[in-house]
């Protein structure tokens, strides 16, 4: 492939305290070390302005030490990171050790990672609002919870997740569970969209073979047009670079019904 600009995306989302959050950003799971900085260096220069990461993916201050060289404006990059469920009590503690190793004073989107036992989800959810209100996130969601957990949550404390972070890609598609966040007015964010043999499914190919594309472009088109933040990730340059050209083409109708019908499937 060339070394052709990318076109990004610029398509954005607006979460419920005003922050606008990008629909592309660069997942960083299982990307560790010197790996995880080159990565992230990368993806910063390919014009990525969100970067995923979290406390177990233990490369927070690999993510901050690229971002802090990349001679990039902190305010132009969209910064999320996770807590484990197991951090309840101590929720303070956790944002501002993961603000020390990400080399930041906020982040812009902090996440229970998953959900934890009984009352706990409850009491830690407390604790990140509490961290939104003191400035240190500024929004705060959930990754990985099914409705009933976000309407718990909600329910204990007056305020709704900003965003949940769920397993999802055209093989995942389940438009009651887009309706249900839409109706929350909680955004979903996927993760994994590349991954459970959607590069390559026989449909996914037959369009991005007529467009031109790479599957991974067609996955990433289909969540941007769905209003879903999709977090691709790679250690390659080159591939980093592909999977944000995609604002050049745009999926049809029938190319978003043919995709969503594999949901399920």
């Amino acid at each position: 492939m060339s070394h052709h600009t990318p076109q990004l995306p610029e398509d954005t989302v607006t979460l419920s305290q005003g922050a606008r959050m990008p629909l592309l950003g660069f997942g960083t799971w299982q990307i560790k070390g010197g790996k995880a900085v080159r990565a992230t260096s990368a993806a910063l220069e390919a014009g990525y302005r969100h970067l995923d990461t979290a406390l177990v993916y233990g490369n927070e201050a690999q993510v901050g030490r690229a971002l802090a060289q990349s001679g990039v404006r902190r305010e132009d990059v969209f910064v999320t990171t996770k807590c484990p469920p197991s951090r309840v009590g101590s929720g303070l503690d956790t944002v501002r050790e993961s603000l020390d190793r990400l080399q930041t004073d906020y982040v812009d989107l902090w996440l229970i990672h998953w959900p934890g036992v009984g009352s706990a989800n409850a009491a830690l959810w407390g604790e990140l609002v509490e961290a939104r209100e003191a400035g240190l996130a500024r929004e705060v969601g959930v990754s990985n919870f099914d409705t009933a957990l976000l309407d718990e949550v909600t329910r204990a404390t007056g305020v709704a997740p900003a965003v949940n972070q769920i397993e999802w890609s055209p093989l995942l598609f389940d438009a009651e569970t887009i309706a249900a966040h839409r109706e929350r007015e909680i955004v979903v964010e996927g993760y994994s969209a590349l991954r459970g043999g959607t590069l390559g499914h026989p449909t996914i190919v037959g369009i991005a073979e007529r467009l031109g594309r790479t599957p991974a472009q067609v996955i990433i088109r289909w969540h941007l047009q769905h209003g879903v933040v999709v977090i691709p990730k790679s250690v390659h340059p080159e591939r980093i670079r592909s999977n944000a050209d995609v604002a050049g083409f745009s999926l049809t109708d029938e190319d978003m019904a043919a995709l969503d019908s594999l949901g399920g499937s």
